[in-house]
């Protein structure tokens, strides 16, 4: 297979990582997760002290200090944040909207998008995140738009927290995705919106393998 870049955007808890992870184990290319990216820059301001919503600039000042690693492991990509793995401390739902709301900051996102740009120069890669498509990149082989009802999202954003141990109210979490909608579509630079040229696909009332199997469809049948 010719190498391919793969791009999968989507709104916040529409199932865009854990497809996007098993369509790379199935075809054999690799997954990157950037929303992972900007979770840890904003795990790198949480830790620090950092108000990046009052202060974006001091942010903005400490870029070159963070130090973001990237393993790929049999446990798929995993998160350093100056040399330690932060993989399972960058899934709360504080870092969450940390990373919504880091992302919306043009100097973080052109620092990151040059780290995804490079991971795809020399393999062929299946990436999901919110610009990917449309800012990442706009002349990506294939794109694909994810979404789902905002109902759907917080139920199965839910079921994956409380699997993971953690005490969650589904009200909460439906305020969070909205909020985080909101921020992402709404940012001035690079938001969240479909490619003209990305094939939506709404998983609201489809299973997991059925989303699954759908995505891997689309993707085959472009690179035919």
């Amino acid at each position: 297979m010719k190498k391919i870049v793969v791009a999968v955007d989507g709104p916040a808890g529409a199932g865009k990582s854990t497809i996007a992870k098993e369509i790379a184990e199935r075809m054999s290319i690799v997954y990157v997760d950037t929303g992972a990216m900007y979770r840890t820059v904003a795990l790198f301001a949480i830790k620090n002290n950092i108000d990046f919503k009052e202060n974006e600039e001091e942010l903005i000042s400490k870029l070159d200090e963070i130090d973001i690693g990237i393993n790929y492991t049999s446990q798929g990509q995993r998160m350093l944040l100056d040399g330690e793995d932060v993989s399972d401390k960058i899934r709360t739902e504080q870092v969450s909207m940390g990373a919504s709301a880091v992302a919306v900051i043009p100097a973080v996102r052109l620092k990151l998008v040059e780290i995804q740009r490079r991971l795809a120069e020399k393999q062929s890669v299946i990436m999901d995140g919110r610009d990917i498509g449309t800012y990442v990149f706009p002349d990506a082989d294939i794109k694909i738009f994810l979404t789902a009802s905002p109902e759907m999202r917080a139920e199965r954003r839910c079921e994956q927290l409380k699997q993971n141990g953690m005490e969650v109210k589904y009200s909460d979490v439906l305020e969070d995705i909205k909020a985080r909608d909101k921020n992402d579509s709404g940012r001035s630079f690079a938001p969240l919106t479909q490619a003209p040229d990305a094939i939506l696909i709404d998983t609201t009332e489809l299973s997991l393998e059925e989303s699954i199997s759908m995505v891997e469809k689309t993707i085959r049948e472009g690179i035919k």
